[in-house]
């Protein structure tokens, strides 16, 4: 089931049979390069990602991370979605892409999709983003949606600037 569809993209659920496509994603070192995660060691270990940590919060909160699917070829391309983050009492914005699909705008088409959901279908009224200081391509993308800097904050040992959304109900 699609949750969300954009031109190119789909959101939908992430489900267990996506543990071999969440491997290959959280073990590729240039995907890895601004985050502060260890490599994936295996399905076996994007199985348990899945099932303890990613798929909980959608009967938890209502939404979470988000499988980003092309519509053209039904291919795997990353994750895109909102996470509710209990420590902070916030909701996060966060994407995580296939090298192959840096560049092309479905960062920024996946992330604009998922603020628009949470605002309207959802009721969220503040959504935040984070993205490390060096990380250019992410930073870029966060500022486009339209979230503005608060901050730069230190989280889980990694330099970080931090931003906010907020919802404005225009009449």
């Amino acid at each position: 089931m699609h949750l969300i569809e954009t031109e190119r993209l789909y959101l939908r659920e992430f489900t267990v049979d996506d543990a071999a496509s969440v491997f290959a994603l959280n073990s590729n070192p240039l995907v890895l390069q601004y985050l502060h995660e260890l490599p994936c060691t295996g399905t076996d270990a994007a199985l348990t990602m899945l099932t303890e940590r990613i798929i909980p919060q959608y009967q938890q909160y209502g939404y979470g991370r988000w499988a980003v699917i092309g519509r053209k070829d039904d291919a795997f391309m990353g994750w895109c979605g909102l996470k509710y983050r209990p420590e902070r009492d916030e909701t996060d914005l966060g994407y995580r892409f296939l090298p192959d699909c840096w560049g092309k705008g479905y960062a920024f088409e996946a992330a604009t999709a998922s603020l628009k959901w949470g605002f309207e279908n959802h009721g969220l009224t503040r959504i935040t983003a984070r993205a490390h200081i060096k990380n250019l391509a992410s930073l870029r993308v966060i500022e486009k949606c339209g979230m503005q800097y608060l901050y730069d904050e230190w989280v889980d040992a990694c330099p970080v600037k931090t931003f906010e959304k907020k919802f404005t109900r225009v009449y």
